[in-house]
């Protein structure tokens, strides 16, 4: 007969948790933070709330039409959470025109019309086009129609020929 001793029980102290991981949500929390609150003062909503809102709807609709690598830089280029509502978005089977896309976010957002939803568009992607920077703006813009410079607070020059 085999008797067996009893060992004493050692406590494995759980890993206390790292500064780290709290540091890099508290941080992506605030870059979205600073991303709506940039689109609150340029459309100039009178809550972080509805900011937040109107800039997930106009991202969302946007990511429908923003494909390939551009989708991508995109998506890296922005907070973490605007960068999620950029890429889950499924691309569009049609590329729409600036008009027929702020129709599109005018349906969206309830008791908007053409003229609030561009107001709405403009809003957020002129944040958006200061926060990514003119090259990956101008990548984005030459993958879309013509039309949305306007929307994202550039003038659009028609060439000559």
């Amino acid at each position: 007969m085999t008797v067996t001793t009893p060992q004493p029980r050692i406590a494995i102290p759980a890993p206390a948790p790292t500064a780290r991981p709290r540091a890099k949500s508290t941080t992506e929390d605030a870059d979205w933070l600073a991303l709506t609150e940039a689109v609150r003062e340029a459309g100039q909503y009178p809550t972080g709330a509805e900011a937040e809102r109107v800039t997930r709807i106009v991202l969302s609709a946007l990511g429908g039409h923003v494909t390939g690598e551009e989708r991508v830089a995109l998506a890296q280029a922005l907070p973490r959470e605007a960068g999620r509502v950029i890429a889950s978005q499924i691309p569009a089977t049609h590329p729409l025109t600036a008009r027929e896309f702020v129709e599109s976010v005018a349906t969206r957002i309830e008791g908007s019309t053409p003229a609030t939803a561009r107001w709405d568009v403009s809003s957020v992607l002129s944040v958006l086009a200061d926060h990514i920077g003119d090259p990956l703006t101008t990548r984005v813009l030459d993958q879309l129609p013509t039309g949305y410079a306007l929307l994202f607070g550039r003038a659009e020059l028609a060439t000559t020929a």
